[in-house]
């Protein structure tokens, strides 16, 4: 499946939930995560789709890890559902 498909599936369903799915990007920052990820419990975190056979860029993985070191969530999603999945468990307070 296309990663543009599992983003704007995830989107979709996030909404439902009642979260806000920022589109995060940052001209002066490559590689940072795709999506903002703000939920009506107070819990934010951040998501970086790819597709099945995507890797991550050396780039992403050092912003991903830049925004770990300050305490922030960072998910990489490479299939159907597991996004939603992981917006449940946040929003369960699970995670």
């Amino acid at each position: 499946m296309r990663e543009s498909k599992i983003e704007r599936d995830f989107c979709k369903y996030a909404t439902k939930s009642g979260c806000i799915a920022y589109k995060f990007s940052s001209p002066a920052r490559r590689g940072v995560p795709d999506r903002l990820i703000v939920c009506p419990n107070g819990v934010s975190f951040f998501i970086e789709f790819k597709n099945e056979t995507g890797n991550l860029s050396v780039m992403q993985l050092r912003e991903i890890q830049k925004l770990r070191d300050r305490g922030q969530r960072v998910y990489v999603c490479d299939h159907k559902g597991q996004a939603e999945t992981i917006l449940d468990l946040e929003l369960t307070g699970a995670v």
